[in-house]
């Protein structure tokens, strides 16, 4: 006998129109999320055919942010943000500021109230986390400075939405928008008998959440980590990956319950708080597929909501919003990584990252609407920026890639002193024993944007990386008399290259006009010296392409990376831990060796 099944037919349909339309995505090379969302179009209730239920979709979406922060708070590393804070800090913080001021000028401008353009602005600010990292490991950028800067970026407009998640909430119960009161906020107005006004609102929402904080830490970061200890030495993994999703979800529903915070930040804390346990990584691992899976019936369910008549309704006002995404906010993130003195390249390639919005929009988007900030139109326009932007990201990339390359020839340094040549895209050969800055050239009457000649050394040895490696082997050329000139797209060491008097080109050694101005045609031998595998492979198949008789060395940390840079035209490549253990035989062979060749005679 049939049954009404709507729960199994929501998760059948949905997941089966996501793997369908997320695989047709992945052969077109685009995100598979952009099939997510177009399958919860067609299940939706704005197009023809099965309509998944309306009421058991936004619930099973609910489990999927809960996942989906878990996640997010398993993999933030406070290390990775320490790291480029000087960046990453201040610059997300003020393109979320830029961008916001964007989306809310666009809502005054549409007679929304102040409360859903601010909503409105964020939603648009802030990047996907899932399509920024993805974009980043295809091209292999994670590791490298600019990578690491994006992700530190990420992580700070992340930290940012969950404060606004908080934030939120707080000013819709002040009565800006009509929203239900918090039990708290009553229980004080009736204790104090006073009107609570927003300032008072927002405090006791702090309070609480501080509450939560101070819980967590002090009493969450002891017991949870000591609670999955317990369970991984009983051996079993049924149970470890049962006591994950427990955890995960009996914390974000707990402190809803208790403290009024969202499901969301709750999963967050939750997950930030075991990333200090060494099980994280077992704990991420185990609960990787369901999260995977609720993440997608997260993407399908606001697929769901999307009503594809506001393409052809409001088509200037899609526009509107994607000019946003891609270009207002893009050309901000750029203008503030160059202002902060990074690299032309590093500028370009943070920029294309954050052009696009993705989970945390569609997150606030719902809470808006839920709260009655944002009218379901402004949903609509976030939906329609999410997957346009999505879809057009990695063009982006490949505009950005096809940039680079051509500035890293072109532009000079600006300013005045050593400090001030970190144009990533810069080329700047210091003849050794005549090093000009940029005040002597102004001073000679050289334009700014002159390009520089190619370096007259012949015979020479090339530095690519002036890192820990690289400045061991320039000055073991300099104490040999070794011609040689350096490559670098970093600005840190140029100073001191500067003051010892030691030719350098700024620019990124993957671009053959970068190693054109090095003259590699006339160099004996090139040392790749930068820890990337991916980028010293580009460097040394072009290297061998325009010399084919330099000798090429280069560095490794893996097996797989010294046969891939073997491959790719390097003559020899040096593995550190293979080199660490044969400074050891040496050593050994002191001791041991001898006394056993004497034992035999």
């Amino acid at each position: 006998m049939l049954h009404e099944t709507p729960l199994i037919s929501t998760i059948v349909g949905g997941l089966v129109l996501a793997f369908a339309f997320g695989y047709v995505a992945h052969r077109f090379r685009l995100p598979p999320l952009v099939g997510y969302l177009f399958a919860g179009i067609l299940v939706g209730p704005h197009t023809p055919g099965f309509v998944a239920d309306q009421h058991l979709a936004p619930e099973l979406a609910e489990i999927g942010v809960i996942l989906l922060m878990f996640g997010v708070g398993l993999h933030f590393s406070l290390k990775d943000l320490l790291s480029v804070r000087g960046v990453a800090v201040p610059g997300a913080i003020a393109q979320i500021g830029f961008a916001t001021l964007l989306g809310w000028g666009m809502g005054w401008l549409m007679g929304w109230p102040i409360g859903g353009g601010l909503v409105f602005g964020l939603a648009l600010s802030v990047a996907s986390t899932v399509v920024l990292l993805k974009a980043l490991q295809e091209r292999r950028l994670v590791e490298t400075e600019r990578g690491k800067i994006a992700v530190g970026w990420l992580i700070v407009e992340d930290l940012a939405m969950v404060l606004a998640l908080v934030l939120i909430p707080a000013f819709a119960n002040s009565g800006e928008a009509g929203g239900h009161a918090d039990p708290l906020s009553t229980a004080v107005a009736g204790l104090l008998d006073i009107e609570l006004n927003l300032g008072w609102v927002l405090g006791l929402t702090l309070l609480k959440v501080g509450a939560f904080l101070g819980l967590m830490l002090v009493i969450g970061r002891r017991v949870i980590p000591w609670m999955l200890h317990a369970i991984a030495h009983s051996g079993s993994r049924e149970l470890f990956r049962l006591g994950v999703l427990a955890l995960a979800l009996g914390v974000a529903f707990g402190s809803a319950q208790l403290f009024g915070v969202s499901l969301a930040l709750g999963a967050f804390f939750a997950g930030m708080v075991l990333a200090e346990s060494e099980l994280s990584h077992r704990a991420a691992q185990e609960s990787l597929p369901l999260r995977d899976a609720f993440a997608v019936l997260f993407f399908v369910s606001v697929g769901m909501l999307f009503d594809p008549n506001i393409l052809v309704d409001s088509p200037l006002k899609v526009l509107a919003v994607v000019f946003i995404i891609l270009i207002g906010k893009s050309l901000a993130a750029f203008l503030i990584v160059r202002a902060f003195g990074m690299p032309t390249g590093t500028a370009l390639t943070i920029s294309a990252s954050l052009a696009q919005i993705g989970e945390f929009s569609f997150i606030l988007a719902e809470l808006g609407v839920g709260l009655r900030l944002l009218p379901e139109e402004g949903r609509d326009l976030i939906l329609a920026g999410a997957i346009i932007s999505i879809i057009l990201n990695p063009v982006m990339f490949y505009l950005a890639e096809r940039v680079i390359p051509k500035m890293e020839a072109r532009l000079v340094p600006k300013g005045g002193g050593a400090a001030a040549a970190t144009e990533d895209a810069t080329v700047n050969a210091v003849e050794a024993g005549n090093a000009v800055g940029p005040e002597e050239r102004m001073a000679n009457g050289e334009s700014e944007a002159q390009t520089t000649a190619t370096s007259t050394l012949t015979d020479h040895a090339i530095v690519v990386g002036c890192g820990r490696v690289g400045k061991i082997v320039i000055d073991n050329l300099r104490a040999n008399g070794v011609p040689f000139l350096v490559v670098e797209d970093s600005d840190r060491p140029l100073e001191e290259l500067l003051r010892q008097q030691t030719e350098v080109l700024m620019g990124n050694a993957t671009s053959p006009r970068v190693l054109e101005l090095a003259n590699i045609a006339a160099a004996k031998s090139i040392v790749v010296a930068i820890p990337n595998a991916f980028e010293a492979g580009n460097v040394i198949q072009r290297a061998r392409e325009i010399n084919p008789a330099i000798l090429i060395l280069a560095r490794a940390h893996t097996d797989a990376e010294v046969e891939h840079l073997l491959k790719l035209g390097a003559d020899r490549v040096i593995m550190g831990e293979r080199e660490i253990a044969n400074g050891m035989l040496a050593s050994l062979d002191q001791v041991h060796w001898p006394a056993i060749s004497q034992e035999e005679g």
